[in-house]
């Protein structure tokens, strides 16, 4: 590490703590040339993550396009920033896991997967763009499944 004041490459650790709740490390450095401290933060360099869309067209995966989608499924909907933010992590996280390369159809089932047990109206809403319904017997057809889907069996 090069001291920002000397330039020199000599320096000691002083202390180490976890930042970012674990997701970094924060290190106080002594420059053992001028004797000024600073400090330093390690991170992991994440592996970019690449959608594959259905044209064969590759872009990076962001998920602020995730929250745009959600946050238009939800309008007038009682879902907060913080329950898509969570939802759009969710769908990130799961997206990491399949690999570095995955198919949008990945990313779109799992956002539907999730909105699901958010809010049945903007399940209804993100499912309507996603698959592309035509006409209303999409609609009832899907009303069909997530009503069997989530209500209990009646005796």
């Amino acid at each position: 590490m090069r001291c920002p004041w000397c330039a020199s490459q000599d320096d000691k650790v002083v202390d180490s703590r976890t930042a970012d709740d674990g997701g970094a490390i924060r290190r106080r450095r002594e420059c053992l040339a001028c004797g000024r401290r600073y400090t330093t933060f390690e991170r992991v360099e994440e592996a970019p993550l690449v959608v594959v869309k259905r044209s064969g067209h590759r872009e990076g995966f962001d998920r602020a396009k995730v929250v745009a989608g959600l946050r238009a499924a939800t309008k007038n909907r009682p879902v907060s920033d913080d329950q898509m933010e969570a939802l759009a992590a969710d769908v990130e996280e799961l997206v990491r896991i399949e690999g570095p390369e995955v198919p949008s159809e990945v990313v779109g089932r799992a956002v539907l997967e999730r909105l699901r047990t958010v809010d049945d109206v903007a399940y209804l809403r993100f499912a309507s763009v996603y698959k592309g319904f035509e006409d209303a017997e999409d609609f009832e057809r899907e009303v069909g499944l997530l009503t069997k889907a989530t209500e209990p069996k009646r005796r």
